[in-house]
């Protein structure tokens, strides 16, 4: 199993990215996937979450800010995320967990600052 994020850097506050990561070694399409976030000093969190059948969740700050999508042809999730603010800087890792087992990509490194 792998996963290879992308898409992090420095943006002002306001401004957006769109994370990426790249799975391969699973069968995409039957799988939930994650993206968490660890800001240094602080415990890794849950950012969002797509299921299998696209459903999808938010931790509460970033509803109506961040969108988690998939896209099962290219075994790609990523996660567009407006109107960033410092909150917000981390390292953004997804996630997927198999068997009881989690997977991790290497992370991606969000900044956000003027």
């Amino acid at each position: 199993v792998q996963l290879q994020a992308s898409g992090g850097g420095l943006v002002q506050p306001g401004g957006s990215l769109r994370l990426s990561c790249a799975a391969s070694g699973f069968i995409f399409n039957v799988k939930a996937l994650h993206w968490y976030r660890q800001a240094p000093g602080k415990q890794r969190e849950l950012v969002a979450y797509i299921t299998l059948g696209g459903d999808t969740n938010y931790t509460d700050s970033v509803k109506g800010r961040f969108t988690i999508s998939r896209d099962n042809a290219k075994s790609t999730v990523y996660l567009q995320m407006n109107s960033l603010n410092p909150e917000d800087a981390a390292v953004y890792y997804c996630n997927v967990n198999i068997r009881f087992v989690d997977y991790w990509g290497q992370g991606t490194q969000v900044t956000v600052s003027s």
